[in-house]
């Protein structure tokens, strides 16, 4: 009897070390009977019998004036608090002189024409502009435009807070 407790030890204690050392041999010496790298279980790069298409890239399309100015129009309207009448005005005179621009843009005029030409878009839209809004909403766009948009947001909050510092 003590010779099978013995030998049942043994057996238990040899499955154990097999397990251990299975583990170790697998993790050190490759993955899976294949080796590094190669076969469905190792690491390293997987490859696919299956040929991968190539996609072809979509060309962007231009933004037509009218998405051009609707993107903008929400952060001037804010910049100058226009009223509704205002910014349709405001709108539809940018929206007109952008696809202006664009067309002089696609006929791709030598330098010295393309800036006379531009001139003559910004003089025109100035003057539509100067009739259709208020003598000082005119004039805050005219600034908005030298400062840039998101520059003209930035100190409008800046003063904001200033205020709100001043009356506490």
């Amino acid at each position: 009897m003590k010779n099978i407790l013995i030998f049942s030890r043994f057996n238990v204690l040899a499955v154990v070390m097999l397990l251990f050392a299975g583990n170790e041999i697998y993790g050190q010496y490759g993955y899976g009977g294949y080796g590094y790298g190669r076969g469905g279980y190792g690491y390293g790069r997987q490859r696919s019998g299956i040929p991968q298409a190539q996609e072809t890239r979509k060309e962007e399309t231009p933004k037509t004036a009218e998405e051009i100015v609707d993107a903008e129009m929400p952060s001037i309207t804010e910049a100058l608090q226009l009223n509704d009448f205002e910014s349709a005005v405001l709108s539809s005179v940018l929206k007109k002189y952008v696809q202006e621009r664009i067309e002089a843009q696609i006929l791709k005029l030598p330098p010295e024409k393309m800036r006379e030409v531009y001139e003559n878009i910004t003089k025109k839209q100035d003057e539509e502009l100067r009739a259709g809004l208020p003598a000082d909403k005119y004039e805050a766009f005219v600034e908005l435009q030298k400062k840039g948009v998101a520059k003209a947001l930035k100190e409008k909050k800046k003063q904001k807070k200033k205020r709100k510092k001043n009356k506490n």
